[in-house]
This record gives structure tokens, sequence and C-alpha cells, in this order.
């Protein structure tokens, strides 16, 4: 995907956007300070409901209020070496598969190795649920988390700086 920020440059790498899950991201300000540091572009997808506050440098797409609408259009959309930020397995999956660099919004990052595991869990907890019983939410977002996020973000855009290994 070739996005190009509001001042016509292009970021760290030529094709490389980071592609964000925004309807419910909790780290959208960690992921715009993290790519205005490697002046990175950024395209925030999310639906009509969910209002996004535009800044320098990032896209703002808004889709129709489907359930699979925005995972539709980042499928579409998503290239080899883009990051995706996301925590929805099925789209890591998608992510993965395009051969894009995946993270959770928690500083997670996906790998094919990892990903069968998690849809797998996510598999049994709904089989669970719809049998009657109770499974647990996700935990609150804390700012360990927040913090573990913009490290591993800022991680994986400086090896691709520097052209290292994720």
């Amino acid at each position: 995907m070739r996005v190009y920020n509001s001042t016509g440059e292009r970021g760290i790498a030529e094709n490389m956007t980071i592609v964000v899950d925004a309807d419910a991201c909790p780290v959208k300000v960690e992921i715009i300070r993290a790519a205005a540091d490697f002046a990175c572009d950024v395209l925030m997808v999310a639906s009509y409901d969910h209002r996004i506050q535009a800044a320098p440098g990032v896209i703002i797409v808004q889709v129709d209020r489907s359930d699979q609408s925005v995972d539709l259009y980042i499928s579409n959309h998503i290239s080899r070496g883009d990051i995706l930020v996301t925590q929805d397995f099925g789209l890591a999956t998608i992510g993965l598969a395009k051969r894009a660099i995946v993270l959770s919004n928690r500083g997670q990052i996906y790998t094919d190795e990892t990903i069968g595991f998690l849809l797998e869990r996510r598999h049994e907890l709904a089989k669970r649920r719809r049998s009657g019983g109770r499974t647990k939410g996700p935990r609150p977002l804390t700012s360990e988390d927040r913090h573990r996020f913009l490290q591993t973000l800022t991680k994986v855009l400086k090896n691709l700086q520097e052209n290292l290994p994720i």
C-alpha cells in the first residue's frame, strides 16, 4: 500500500504503512507518536460509528458499520511489509498471510507459529459461551501495556529502518 503523509514524503520504508484496525484500538496516540518519530505513514480504518481525531501524517478511512467492513477494507489494502495493529485474531491471520508484520495493542507480535494457538483458544472459548458457560473478557489495558506496545512498535520500526530482522 502506498500512502503519502501530509508533507507528501515517504516514510522509512518505501512501501510500508502502519495500518490500524481503529474501531477499538486503545493505542492510537502511541501509534501516532512512534510514526512521527520515524516519519512513517499511518492509515487508520474505522466504521462511521467511531470518531477518529485527525493528526498530521495520519490518513483516516471510515467504512460502513457492518461488523466486517473494517476487516474487509484492511484485508483488501494491506501489503507485504506493512505493519498491522489489531486485536482481531482473524484479521491478524490475514495480515500474516499477506506477509505483514502484525502487532496486538498490548505489544505482542503475532507470528505464523503463535496465531494457530490463539485461534484455537478463541474457538474453544466461543464453544464454552455457546453452551452457557462464562468466560472472562480481556483485562483492562494498563499503562504498562501501553508502554510495552510503544516499545515493541518502536523496536519494529527501528529494525526496519536499520534492515535488521524483526
